[in-house]
């Protein structure tokens, strides 16, 4: 059984998805993938399922019935890992905008460094953001500050999503408590994790903004990241978290 599966949530990523497929699998260490794809009208479910007739062990794929949101696709993705054994799990978009090759990087610190959770970083080391508008990196970058201000989470990169966690993160967190569903999510993540007093490392990456597809980021999304730190933190004030052991 491998102990490292990476989930990528899909959504209309036809241009990207083989290619992001056959790189993780052409790595230095052994991962299976984990497809969850939102009922993509353009066929990227139906190129997943043609690359599995070569990859039938290791490339996974659960289609749902509509757009439900980045953060419950990465939940289905926890409660698959957990309930199939693997010991390292990870988070990472099919847009190349995270580097395949980074996710090595990601699994040694967790398994070799003793990390609990391992986040690919934009700005542990500066400002590492290619391709994007001045206004979009301002307002990334102004989002990590408000949330560390807020609830005091020591991270730089709060709302990063290329991470890895190891499997006793996800146990102890129960994937079915977070609420978020939108960009909030990745931040209610890594506030639950440090808050357990789990061991947490950024690892510096290069972010390159998609060339291929259309972004999913909108105006709601972006609310719900702003409002939703707000009620995260009010919600911390009632609620014991133990620590893990």
């Amino acid at each position: 059984m491998n102990e490292n599966l990476v989930i990528i949530p899909t959504y209309k990523e036809k241009e990207n998805i083989e290619e992001i497929i056959r790189k993780v699998f052409s790595l230095s260490i052994s991962f299976h993938i984990l497809i969850v794809d939102d009922n993509s009208p353009d066929g990227t479910a139906d190129i997943v399922k043609k690359l599995q007739e070569e990859f039938s062990n290791e490339l996974h794929l659960i289609e749902r019935e509509g757009k439900l949101g980045l953060g419950t696709a990465y939940i289905t993705g926890f409660n698959y890992a957990l309930e199939n054994g693997y010991e390292y799990i990870f988070e990472m978009d099919a847009d190349f905008s995270h580097n395949p090759e980074d996710l090595v990087s990601l699994q040694k610190a967790c398994s070799e460094e003793g990390n609990d959770m391992a986040i690919g970083s934009r700005y542990i080391t500066g400002v590492n953001v290619v391709n994007w508008p001045m206004g979009r990196v301002l307002m990334s970058y102004c989002a990590s500050i408000y949330v560390r201000f807020i609830t005091g989470l020591p991270i730089t990169d709060a709302t990063a999503g290329f991470k890895c966690y190891t499997r006793r993160v996800l146990e102890t967190i129960e994937p079915k408590r977070i609420r978020f569903i939108g960009y909030a999510f990745q931040i209610e993540m890594k506030f639950n994790a440090w808050k357990h007093g789990f061991k947490i490392k950024e690892v510096p990456i290069i972010f390159t903004d998609r060339t291929k597809g259309q972004s999913k980021m909108s105006r709601g999304i972006f609310k719900e990241a702003v409002f939703g730190v707000i009620q995260l933190k009010i919600r911390s004030l009632f609620h014991k978290y133990e620590p893990y052991h």
